[in-house]
């Protein structure tokens, strides 16, 4: 649409609002506000003029500001519950000398607006560090701060924690297109874990199908939004519109998990089983490390593809033992590799150690193969460890342990 158009006719820029759901108790916690210009034929979105850096700055912080107030006299009017999410460019915000955003803030805080149900969102992708004494700034009045478009390109996930934010929202829109993207998926997952330690909620957005609700679900979304569960629409809505849906899907992921992790529980516990019954025969029938890696590949063919073993401390005190082109080998430059810099290798060993029993890894990218994999350890002895690497064939074929 053209600037002059929507600047001209002011009175026809109205917020929509889309609701944000929860997981915990399954009911709208708050509404992002979108700006919407109503032509002829309908609301049209506004998005791509506030995206447009050749619309004039003063256009776009007019307008703006419009929303914002507009949206404030209905979320007050209609004593809405939950909070507000409010868009605003980074860079227009570090302009406003004037602090007219927080001055229109503070303005309906006198007339009864808690600020604590304000959440300023921030795109990721204009965010600078220059921003985050600012952030912090607002944060002294209560406003919380989220940071958005997480997800939607290649992303420095640690170059916003200085501001603290209160909320990640993710976008799932490439999951749409391909759930079975691994790269993205690990991307999204190292999400999770930030959000967890910098005690940030993450909230899943542009869920447009089951599928990526159930994925948010699975990886730590606290909060969801997306035209699967709600268009944007130009009032508010009961917070529990829709409670027994989301209660019911929830029931299912949980059901549907709960299956998963019992396959690949069965999994580990039938390798376990073999081993306590193979290892004390084997170690009647050779003192040597490497024959007693070559009996487990022939029993454990073709389920893994590499066997190795390691101390207590992730020195390999074995060559590898690894199939290639259908022939096992044996490759003597592994001998006292150390392993120990893998992530949780140290805490899983004393947990092997601790509990005597064996660990079936998650799903991870080999670093040789590059192939997705797990990975089965067991206590050999008191002191050493086999570590059998387990094929992506037999996890594709064997429903459940590629989950």
């Amino acid at each position: 649409m053209d600037a002059l158009e929507i600047m001209a006719n002011l009175d026809r820029v109205v917020p929509y609002f889309q609701p944000i759901f929860s997981a915990d108790e399954h009911s709208i916690i708050g509404y992002e506000v979108l700006g919407r210009y109503l032509g002829e034929n309908g609301p049209v979105s506004l998005g791509d003029f506030f995206e447009d850096e050749e619309v004039p700055d003063e256009f776009r912080l007019e307008a703006d500001n419009h929303i914002l107030r507009q949206a404030l006299n209905r979320f007050m009017e209609e004593e809405a519950e939950g909070h507000l999410f409010i868009n605003r460019d980074a860079r227009l915000l570090m302009m406003d000398k004037e602090e007219e955003f927080l001055n229109i803030l503070l303005g309906y805080k006198e007339t009864g607006l808690d600020l604590h149900k304000i959440v300023l969102e921030i795109s990721e992708k204009k965010y600078t560090s220059d921003l985050e004494h600012l952030l912090q700034y607002y944060k002294t009045f209560g406003i919380q701060i989220a940071i958005d478009h997480i997800g939607e390109e290649n992303v420095n996930i640690h170059k916003f924690t200085g501001s603290d934010p209160d909320i990640l929202k993710v976008s799932l829109q490439a999951l749409r297109h391909d759930a079975g993207n691994r790269a993205y998926k690990d991307i999204l997952h190292s999400l999770s874990i930030l959000a967890r330690k910098i005690g940030a909620s993450l909230l899943f957005e542009k869920i447009e199908i089951e599928f990526q609700l159930q994925y948010a679900w699975k990886h730590g979304g606290r909060y969801y939004q997306g035209c699967y569960l709600q268009e944007p629409i130009p009032g508010f809505l009961p917070c529990d519109v829709l409670k027994e849906k989301l209660r019911r899907k929830f029931q299912e992921f949980i059901l549907h998990e709960k299956r998963m992790l019992e396959k690949v529980y069965l999994q580990a516990e039938s390798i376990q089983n073999d081993l306590q019954t193979l290892l004390p025969k084997l170690r009647k029938q050779t003192d040597s490390r490497i024959e007693l890696l070559k009996e487990l590949a022939a029993y454990f063919d073709p389920m893994c593809f590499r066997f190795y073993i390691c101390d207590e401390n992730g020195f390999e005190v074995t060559p590898n033992l690894l199939k290639k082109d259908g022939e096992w080998i044996v490759q003597p430059e592994y001998l006292n590799k150390n392993w120990s810099w893998r992530p949780y290798f140290l805490e899983n060993i004393l947990r092997m150690r601790k509990n005597r029993t064996g660990l079936l890894s998650d799903l991870y990218s080999d670093l040789e193969t590059g192939e997705i994999i797990r990975t089965f350890s067991y206590p050999v002895n008191d002191h050493e460890y086999l570590f059998m690497d387990i094929t992506y064939d037999y996890l594709y074929e064997h429903d459940g342990l590629l989950y």
